[in-house]
């Protein structure tokens, strides 16, 4: 539901818990700040490599408020429109920050009355008063979807398609720059950063490069001195807050640059094949945990859309219920109740399964689900 648990190569912590890094100070100063400065250049690479966009900005607080200022920066290029559709498939959570974002604005939020997720319907909601229109993939519920009809549809009304992924599926799938989307949002917790009960995260965020001056956050630029000496910059600078107050695009005075840090790091020790390695790793042991649940009586695999490493099981019991005797009896941490977000989720669990599950720990899962329900 948004935070995993993956592995992290000991060089990231390591880094990270060098003196140097361990500052928020934003490097206004380039000629005192040049090792943070290239760091964030080369998460900023990295990031648009891996999503297909063309400029990445060096970093958020967390996936959702990503979002939100993607929200933001449609709702500031397409001026006069008033309306966002949002996928039902997308994070509920990161529902809530858009709205907290855009509050007392006089805006139309469609498109999460339900959350069983049909692509048509999505499309049908788009017109020509919207600004945006925001996808999940994989979804919420760990579905992959074809939106390309949607992305068509989309652009045809000038409407900026955002889609929030999820990095490690980007090592697998298709990126969303290839699909053409506007703007690509998510969460940076998988890439390194450990689940540590919530935060801190790392929101990353990437856009095509019309609508850099848009764009909230910090942006590195590479450039050369006087000598002739290649170095590292923050550029673009006036759409901050330091700098022409009155026209910053975003209150955000943060960039959870060690985060960022921790992510370059990882990117770098993984490598394409790496990522490539953990992404096959998710698919086939979810996959696989899903076949054997599917086993089980009264358990069923809720949809029959392909999945990434989350998939949605029926259970015959509240989840809630089956949960707390999984912790208490099985110490077994179990599926996230999707009945809490979603009313016509009744009785349905959410399921992560990453490379650092084995199969052993998935087998004794499905045995617990069967014995619980017994």
């Amino acid at each position: 539901a948004g935070s995993y648990n993956h592995y992290s190569p000991p060089i990231v912590n390591h880094t990270i818990l060098r003196g140097e890094f361990l500052t928020a100070y934003t490097p206004y100063q380039p000629e005192v700040s040049q090792g943070t400065l290239q760091a964030m250049f080369e998460y900023q690479s990295m990031i648009c490599a891996l999503t297909g966009m063309e400029v990445a900005n060096a970093s958020h607080y967390d996936g959702a408020t990503s979002l939100a200022e993607a929200a933001i920066l449609a709702l500031n290029t397409r001026n006069g429109r008033k309306k966002l559709v949002m996928s039902p498939g997308v994070n509920p959570m990161y529902r809530e920050v858009v709205r907290t974002y855009t509050q007392g604005m006089d805006l139309t939020i469609a498109g999460d009355e339900s959350t069983s997720v049909d692509v048509t319907e999505l499309t049908s909601l788009l017109d020509e008063d919207t600004a945006m229109v925001t996808i999940q993939y994989p979804n919420f519920f760990g579905e992959i979807e074809d939106f390309t009809n949607l992305i068509s549809a989309a652009h045809a009304l000038k409407v900026l398609v955002c889609v929030v992924t999820d990095p490690i599926a980007l090592g697998l799938l298709k990126p969303p720059g290839w699909m053409g989307a506007d703007i690509v949002v998510g969460e940076g917790q998988s890439l390194g950063i450990p689940m540590s009960f919530g935060g801190p995260y790392l929101g990353f965020f990437a856009t095509r490069e019309q609508f850099v001056r848009k764009m909230a956050g910090r942006l590195v630029g590479e450039t050369r001195d006087a000598n002739g000496q290649e170095g590292y910059v923050l550029t673009l600078a006036t759409r901050e807050q330091h700098i022409r107050r009155e026209r910053a695009t975003s209150n955000i005075c943060t960039n959870q640059g060690l985060m960022a840090l921790a992510a370059t790091v990882y990117m770098s020790a993984m490598g394409k094949h790496g990522m490539r390695k953990v992404a096959e790793l998710c698919w086939h042991k979810s996959h696989y945990a899903a076949a054997e649940i599917a086993r089980l009586k009264g358990f069923s695999i809720a949809s029959d859309l392909p999945f990434f490493k989350e998939f949605t099981v029926q259970c015959p019991l509240p989840v809630d219920e089956i949960n707390a005797v999984l912790l208490e009896e099985y110490g077994i941490i179990g599926g996230y109740d999707l009945s809490r977000d979603c009313t016509d989720r009744e009785n349905q669990m959410l399921v992560a399964v990453t490379e650092m599950n084995t199969r052993d720990e998935i087998d004794a899962f499905v045995e617990a689900l069967a014995e619980v329900t017994e």
